[in-house]
């Protein structure tokens, strides 16, 4: 895998929106997420969505892909979740230095 430019898609959503980021990462062509759960905080202060709070409670979806696939990946998601509204979530993406074990599958043969 050395020779391959990989990138890693971190997507930040409201915990009742998670199941959907991971299906919308998947339907774009991600091989696989990790996700958890975790606690936001800052905007919830700032932002409200007909005077009601935006939860706090988040899940975080990890995409480990390609640099070819990314693109394809994060719009699929951005417009699937509609992250451009305000206080539906927010995704960046990060360069991968190095990887071990990453295997994408699909080609019938085992990974070396």
């Amino acid at each position: 895998m050395a020779d391959q430019s990989m990138e890693l898609i971190t997507v930040v959503v409201q915990r009742k929106d998670g199941q959907r980021a991971i299906d919308a990462a998947l339907k774009h062509g991600a091989p696989g997420v990790t996700s958890f759960y975790g606690r936001g905080t800052g905007v919830r202060q700032k932002l409200s969505l007909f005077g009601l709070f935006i939860e706090a409670e988040k899940q975080i979806v990890l995409i480990a892909t390609t640099a070819e696939k990314v693109d394809k990946i994060l719009t699929g998601v951005a417009a699937d979740l509609e992250l451009d509204k305000p206080g539906k979530g927010f995704a960046y993406v990060q360069t991968i230095g190095r990887v071990y074990g990453y295997y994408e599958g699909g080609d019938g043969k085992k990974p070396a």
